[in-house]
């Protein structure tokens, strides 16, 4: 059973939203990794003042093996994700509804 992972990210959004464009070839590569290591689906949203993950794992310990290596932790800060405040980070278990759409 997949579970869903909403993570929440402290920091400089305008810096994030920027980073998108600069550095979009390293956001493919990380998806393509996130993908070769059990992502089944990825996005973003913004908020005052984080930047929103949600995705689709596979497993718990397949998103806590790749979101928590040094390379991860060192892009989140290089791209506006505050190194004084730890991401929070909420999994569940995906479940199918009447409404799920």
């Amino acid at each position: 059973m997949s579970v869903i992972v909403a993570v929440k990210v402290f920091g400089d959004t305008g810096a994030f939203r920027k980073s998108l464009e600069d550095r979009a070839d390293d956001y493919r590569r990380i998806a393509k990794q996130g993908k070769e290591n059990g992502a089944l689906s990825h996005r973003f949203a913004l908020g005052d003042g984080f930047v929103l993950v949600n995705d689709e794992w596979e497993s718990a310990d397949a998103f806590q093996g790749f979101f928590g290596t040094p390379e991860m932790r060192e892009f989140i800060g290089s791209d506006g994700g505050d190194p004084n405040r730890a991401p929070e980070i909420t999994v569940g278990e995906s479940i199918d509804s009447p409404d799920k759409f």
